[in-house]
């Protein structure tokens, strides 16, 4: 079950996986989405420290829309990698609340 206001919410936007040849599914749960390219980006420079969700109420005004951030750079595999050192001085593309 999916909440509402959840991203994954929408029709098509995850599709559950297929059952397997014993009828139930391989995997409990839901596809991932479709990210699709962004668009009308900036640049930031992560500075030593920084979140995602502080980030995202800077850019947005909305500390829950981090995963905005997320699914305009790939390259980054879970929210909290901006936390370690080496990526300080690394760019981020920021891109709009909405599209």
């Amino acid at each position: 079950m999916l909440l509402r206001q959840s991203r994954y919410h929408k029709p098509r936007a995850a599709r559950r996986f297929s059952a397997g040849a014993d009828g139930e599914p391989d995997f409990p749960g839901i596809r991932p989405r479709a990210i699709g390219p962004a668009s009308g980006v900036i640049e930031h420079t992560i500075a030593k420290g920084e979140r995602l969700d502080a980030l995202a109420h800077y850019y947005y005004r909305d500390s829950r829309l981090w995963w905005r951030i997320i699914d305009a750079n790939p390259d980054l595999l879970f929210a909290g990698v901006i936390l370690l050192d080496e990526y300080a001085g690394e760019t981020l593309l920021i891109p709009r609340a909405r599209e």
